[in-house]
């Protein structure tokens, strides 16, 4: 995969990517600090399929400019903890990503171990 290809990957189509850029360069200089701190995280631990992280940074882009319009102070957008909100924040995205399938899968193996477990407790050895 060629840098395109990969940088495609991760923050999407470089159309919306650099209208999400413009628009987060407008905002007041300490909400721009907070969505570059998000960003550089969602960079590392955010949705893997391109489209989904372009609708995440529009979506934070909407979030922090409705927030400097109204003067929203930036603990009461992402709370004590920012690594909670993007969490949060980012499993609205990440259907069909890698950590949410092994979510699902270790989630459905414990509940089969459990159905197994019921069936087995009525069974004397």
């Amino acid at each position: 995969m060629g840098i395109s290809g990969f940088t495609s990957k991760v923050i999407g189509d470089k159309r919306r990517w650099r209208q999400y850029k413009v628009r987060t360069r407008k905002l007041p200089e300490n909400y721009r600090t907070a969505v570059e701190g998000i960003e550089r995280y969602l960079m590392y631990f955010g949705p893997v399929d391109g489209d989904n992280a372009a609708s995440v940074f529009e979506d934070l882009a909407d979030l922090f400019e409705l927030a400097a319009a109204d003067g929203t102070p930036i603990r009461e957008i992402v709370g004590e903890d920012p690594v909670e909100f993007v969490e949060a924040l980012v499993q609205n995205y990440e259907k069909g990503g890698y950590v949410t399938r092994e979510r699902d899968r270790l989630t459905q193996a414990i509940e089969r171990a459990e159905a197994e477990d019921a069936g087995t407790q009525g069974v004397s050895g």
